[in-house]
């Protein structure tokens, strides 16, 4: 254990039982799962079993089980509590998005963790994609041009289901747009820097839940290009497919399902590195582009990894706080304007 992260887990069922625990933190070569609690007390004894942890009672017990860190994946309602009680017992804590419910939480919990010296991250996993690192290598190399519009969607098929807590905005902050949209922005942001100026829809069309199941919104950027991201509840799975695209002066970046659980999808850059004059025509060559392949990895244990490394290496991790914090501020922005049918401009 000597050259591994002691984990334990807030909220052992969802995200951290499909996803989290197996693909990240058993499988990172820094990490061991210690402890694990959820509310519910038969699923966490189940996920406990299945992955060889111990099925703390409370969130007491867990702090007190021998770990170093905590994967906080509970209802975003208890991440403002949960995450302070990690910092106050000298835990380092990776939260899920949304980081708490507000701005004012996520600066609370900064706060709290950095007056206990305690690191601090947020789970924004689509960051680790091997091919969204690519292409961001792309942009910064110049080869896309001007940044000039980009286009990030991520829906499924989400039916009311009983005491969901993302279907209601008391304990999930949102619906689609604080769930998925999140990410959608975050990734936008990556590649063409920070948003100035949001305007937003939301909207209930398919299903009656409290929280929205379709969101669009529209961003204009610091760097004065524009983007769109979509996001909704009440699409069929396979009839989404999580387009991502990203336009500059000197080409395009397309990809289909890169946006997601999965670690990777298809993507492909158009780089016009021979521009000529105005083509009255607008003839389109049939070129198949540049295909984006790297070898892809686990997203969850990418990101289970670097938190890990961070903490040896006494510095922040490449999904910190700061990123939780700026998504929070954007977030608040889009609802203000879809609730005021105004541009916003964000803080």
């Amino acid at each position: 254990m000597k050259n591994k992260i002691k984990w334990g887990v807030i909220g052992s069922g969802g995200i951290a039982k499909r996803r989290t625990i197996p693909e990240g933190i058993m499988k990172a070569g820094n990490a061991a799962l210690i402890s694990v609690y959820d509310i519910d007390h038969e699923v966490n004894k189940n996920v406990a079993a299945q992955f060889g942890a111990v099925a703390s009672p409370g969130i007491e017990e867990l702090l007190d089980s021998g770990i170093d860190a905590v994967y906080v994946a509970s209802p975003a309602n208890n991440h403002l509590e949960q995450v302070i009680s990690c910092a106050r017992a000298k835990k380092h804590v990776l939260c899920e998005k949304p980081l708490g419910m507000t701005v004012a939480e996520a600066e609370q919990m900064i706060s709290v963790c950095k007056e206990e010296g305690v690191t601090l991250g947020v789970g924004l996993m689509m960051r680790f994609v091997e091919q969204h690192k690519a292409a961001l290598e792309l942009i910064k190399s110049g080869k896309l041009g001007k940044p000039v519009y980009g286009r990030a969607q991520l829906s499924c098929w989400y039916p009311p289901i009983a005491g969901a807590w993302r279907q209601d905005p008391m304990t999930g902050g949102g619906g689609s747009l604080m769930d998925m949209g999140s990410h959608c922005i975050d990734l936008l942001e990556m590649f063409f820097g920070k948003a100035k100026s949001v305007s937003c829809f939301i909207n209930n069309i398919v299903h009656p839940y409290k929280s929205e199941d379709s969101a669009v919104v529209s961003i204009f950027f610091e760097n004065g290009a524009l983007g769109t991201v979509d996001t909704c509840f009440c699409i069929p799975d396979n009839s989404s497919k999580n387009i991502l695209e990203l336009y500059g002066s000197g080409g395009s970046i397309i990809a289909s399902g890169t946006i997601g659980q999965g670690a990777a999808g298809e993507m492909t850059a158009y780089i016009e590195s021979d521009l000529t004059g105005y083509d009255a025509a607008q003839q389109r060559g049939a070129g198949e582009g540049m295909k984006i392949n790297p070898v892809p990895e686990n997203t969850y244990m990418a990101e289970i990894e670097e938190f890990g490394k961070s903490i040896f290496e006494n510095r922040q991790p490449s999904n910190s706080y700061s990123l939780g914090l700026r998504s929070q501020q954007v977030l608040e922005a889009c609802y203000r304007s879809a609730k005021t049918g105004s541009v916003v401009e964000i803080n």
